[in-house]
């Protein structure tokens, strides 16, 4: 089963990349100094096969496990082998996963795991309710957002981390969990039964203005295409005349959920995207097979540089049919597939097995740095030109790249902070943490001040909030806030919004300051067909002048 998954952080795996190759170092001294003892006994005289294949690595893991100045433990020894044959191969998708990873693996893939249903952030060093999942146990109990969890059992989980906190939570259906939150002045106790709970890969279904339709699908597990057709079904019921699919921040996942997703706005015979294994290996060609849903819905697609595989499959191909209009920034650029093998240790190899290629042929896979270990932390530092990038035409003719992402045919740089804001980052350096604190802590306490979810972030409120940074110890200088201020009210916005009304309040309120999202609107309104779209598209480049555009 092809498969992607984003990547464990790069700091623990350049921390076993360290130690693998460490390992590895060492052991080939320790094996050259053996060899060479062997050769002085033996003499000039004797002339040596070359070892090569099995029995050269036979040769080494025996001397080291024999000779190494410190005993291994013999699984030990040949984890650290897999782990430096892996890393050889200078991909960063194929890995080993440990029972516990595939375990992680697995939940993503089926999008349900065993536990009470809640999303939880680390605040002022407690573990606080974001939101609880629904239909999970938790919201059916009533914890709410906002909710400190100060006691799992009777055990304090002051200073605990979110995978604690998440470990603690999760465990076989039917089993109880007991805890107590914080809300408000007041504590309340749960005694919940964990039990199955569904991460749905469409988190949101809206009606915008104009008979827009809004839906946003944040991952690719087993029931996507199910989930998206019934969303986009219920959107076109309340009225909707045309559709956004928001794909920002959707890592991917299963590569036959971004076809079945594809086909869905494709018609039968056209292509979705093809496999390319090892050279001589038959190509592997995704064909539409069904009838498109809604052949006539006007559709936008939204990425960013955290859409990625599965999602850069989608908007790839309905891209190169002139299905859909993309807007955004260049995405991820992941363009290979991997295979999960079971293996008898109970984890399992994560392989790469072939790259994939758009419609009309493009290769979206970004290039790996040189050195894993130096690997950048943006995947935009490693975009090439437009004026190198393999050019490709749509169905229509139209001018799509390749080489590294997809690249939208409406750029919209939402995600690139301005720099007051980064001046501001740069301030608070380690102590982000302690700043999202002071976010929460002001929008904690205008919680039942407020009289309707748009509420403006009044100069009162900024100077509590910074007042709250001074008494942490962590306050930036004065200026750099003040200059900040317009991003600082409006992320104070979102949280105030969020606690007081819930997360459906916070998103219409995000919405007016997503500007991708207002472009997409502006396309979309008044379109009959997904061709006007484009149409609407070209006439604006054409009214337009170019130094101006």
């Amino acid at each position: 089963m092809a498969e992607t998954l984003p990547d464990t952080p790069r700091s623990s795996r350049r921390r076993s990349r360290t130690i693998a190759a460490a390992a590895l170092f060492v052991a080939l001294l320790s094996l050259g100094g053996w060899w060479a003892g062997r050769d002085l006994t033996a003499g000039t005289r004797q002339v040596r096969a070359p070892l090569g294949g099995a029995r050269l690595f036979d040769q080494v893991v025996a001397a080291v496990a024999q000779k190494y100045v410190d005993s291994l433990d013999g699984s030990a020894l040949y984890e650290k082998a897999v782990s430096g044959l892996l890393r050889e191969l200078k991909d960063p998708y194929t890995s080993y996963l440990t029972d516990d990873r595939l375990r992680r693996l697995n939940e993503q893939i089926s999008g349900t795991y065993a536990g009470v249903g809640l999303q939880i952030d680390i605040r002022d060093s407690w573990p606080v309710v974001i939101e609880p999942i629904v239909g999970g146990p938790s919201e059916r109990a009533g914890v709410l957002v906002g909710d400190r969890i100060v006691l799992v059992g009777k055990e304090s989980t002051r200073g605990w981390s979110r995978e604690e906190t998440s470990k603690a939570m999760r465990g076989a259906p039917g089993s109880s969990v007991a805890f107590t939150v914080e809300r408000g002045d007041s504590r309340v106790n749960f005694t919940l039964l964990r039990d199955k709970v569904h991460l749905r890969a469409v988190q949101r279904v809206q009606l915008l203005q104009n008979g827009v339709g809004y839906v946003d699908v944040n991952v690719f597990s087993a029931q996507t295409a199910t989930e998206l057709s019934v969303a986009v079904d219920s959107v076109v019921k309340l009225g909707a005349r045309s559709l956004i699919m928001d794909l920002r921040g959707n890592p991917g996942g299963l590569l036959e959920q971004g076809v079945a997703v594809a086909e869905l706005f494709l018609d039968r015979g056209q292509s979705i995207v093809q496999l390319r294994a090892r050279p001589g290996s038959q190509p592997q060609v995704f064909t539409d097979s069904q009838p498109q849903r809604w052949p006539t819905l006007p559709l936008a697609v939204l990425v960013d540089r955290a859409s990625a595989s599965a999602s850069e499959i989608v908007a790839g191909a309905l891209q190169d049919h002139d299905r859909a209009i993309v807007l955004g920034v260049t995405s991820f650029g992941k363009g290979s597939a991997q295979n999960v093998y079971p293996l008898s240790s109970g984890g399992a190899l994560r392989l790469t097995t072939a790259r994939w290629y758009t419609p009309v042929g493009r290769s979206i896979n970004r290039p790996a740095p040189r050195d894993r270990d130096e690997e950048p932390e943006d995947s935009a530092e490693v975009t090439l030109p437009d004026t190198i990038r393999p050019r490709f035409r749509t169905d229509a003719g139209r001018t799509v790249f390749g080489g590294g992402g997809i690249t939208p045919d409406v750029i919209m740089s939402d995600t690139t902070a301005p720099m007051q804001v980064q001046s501001l980052a740069r301030a608070m350096g380690k102590n982000a943490g302690a700043y999202r604190d002071a976010v929460a802590k002001q929008a904690q306490a205008q919680k039942r001040k407020l009289i309707g979810p748009g509420d403006p972030v009044t100069p009162a409120m900024l100077d509590a909030l910074y007042a709250d940074l001074v008494g942490r110890g962590v306050a930036p200088p004065r200026s750099v806030f003040d200059s900040a201020s317009p991003w600082i009210s409006r992320s104070l916005g979102y949280e105030m919004t969020r606690v007081a009304f819930g997360a459906d309040a916070d998103f219409l309120r995000r919405t007016q300051d997503d500007s991708a999202l207002h472009r997409a609107m502006q396309l979309l309104q008044g379109a009959r067909s997904p061709r006007d779209v484009f149409s609407k598209l070209e006439k604006r480049a054409v009214e337009v002048p170019a130094a101006i555009r």
